[in-house]
């Protein structure tokens, strides 16, 4: 058999080859980091001039409100002249009580009279003091107060022109403290909203006021302040104002729920995008995301007004603060961010 002899060459450039072949590989062998940072991208706060309109909720309320009851204690109702619904007059007779305790003051007080002649006849003549004549002017006074205090209390008039609202009784019945009747006066109407106080300044009497009720949500109704209220609640810092609403076609009912708002001029608000402004799950809380150092820092706020797309901060941001408003939905407190506004 013949011998194949391998010469050193042939070693040498096997070696080589395989060595040459274990360089190449460890020099194609480079670490690859992966950017792990969230792509956002940003804008900062700035201050803005709107329209300062504050809006109150609040319940619609008769202008004037009369519950019709006789000051007397239990006393059985004679008769009962109107009932829910019915239009009245100032001084209509609304209601009639039993007069047996009025007739014997009636008695009383003509028997009283009487003898307040005799007697001021025999002064006259010189047979009493006028200290005597005094005493009886004095008991007839008092009992022509309660006679017609009486008669006051028998014959239950309307105070206002308006309209029933409530009867709680039937002729017969026997009076037993809450009202007969009750009457209010709708063909004007009323809100009382509770104002924080860092607007008591600019609340004046005639300030116009616009009111929106569900059950019409295409029409405005005109207002204004007829009343403010002059101390502020400790409690909520807050005070009332009353607003007035003209309601001649009776549109509007007492009862209403209604949205009033008013108008303080213009104001200075810091703004950012609405798409920023993350609402916190099962709570009224609200937050979003301020770039700081390569970041996303977390921020409660407090927001005010809507305008367009942009909504006011009240509390936790400052002029110039780089607020995220792309990219949320991969943000926590403290996730890296890549910035990318081209």
């Amino acid at each position: 058999m013949k011998k194949i002899l391998l010469t050193a060459p042939v070693f040498l450039l096997a070696a080589l080859v395989v060595t040459g072949c274990g360089g190449r590989n460890k020099s194609a062998e480079t670490v690859v980091e992966e950017d792990t940072r969230v792509l956002v991208k940003t804008m900062k706060t700035y201050y803005e001039e709107i329209d300062n309109t504050q809006e109150f909720t609040s319940t619609i309320h008769g202008y004037k409100e009369n519950n019709i009851a006789p000051s007397l204690g239990s006393v059985r109702i004679d008769n009962i002249y109107v009932d829910v619904g019915h239009n009245v007059r100032q001084g209509q007779l609304l209601a009639k009580l039993d007069p047996t305790t009025y007739n014997q003051s009636n008695t009383q007080l003509t028997n009283l009279e009487a003898d307040y002649q005799r007697i001021k006849a025999v002064y006259e003549a010189g047979g009493i003091s006028r200290q005597e004549l005094d005493a009886i002017e004095t008991s007839l006074a008092i009992q022509r107060e309660e006679t017609n205090n009486l008669k006051v209390n028998i014959e239950l008039r309307s105070p206002i022109n308006g309209v029933v609202t409530e009867r709680n009784y039937d002729p017969g019945d026997l009076y037993s403290g809450s009202p007969i009747l009750q009457v209010m006066q709708i063909n004007q109407l009323k809100v009382t909203v509770a104002i924080s106080e860092q607007f008591f300044p600019y609340v004046k009497l005639g300030m116009p006021a616009d009111i929106r009720v569900d059950m019409y949500p295409d029409r405005t109704f005109a207002g204004k302040v007829s009343l403010i209220y002059p101390a502020i609640d400790a409690a909520t810092r807050t005070f009332n104002v009353e607003i007035t609403i003209p309601n001649g076609d009776l549109v509007l009912r007492p009862g209403m729920f209604s949205r009033t708002t008013l108008h303080f001029g213009v104001m200075d608000a810091l703004m950012v995008e609405d798409i920023a402004v993350q609402k916190q799950v099962g709570s009224n809380d609200k937050y979003l995301f301020v770039a700081r150092d390569g970041i996303a820092e977390r921020r409660e706020i407090t927001t005010g007004r809507q305008v367009g797309n942009r909504i006011q901060v009240l509390t936790g941001l400052r002029e110039g603060d780089e607020v995220i408003v792309a990219g949320i939905s991969r943000l926590n407190n403290g996730t890296e961010i890549n910035i990318i506004n081209d």
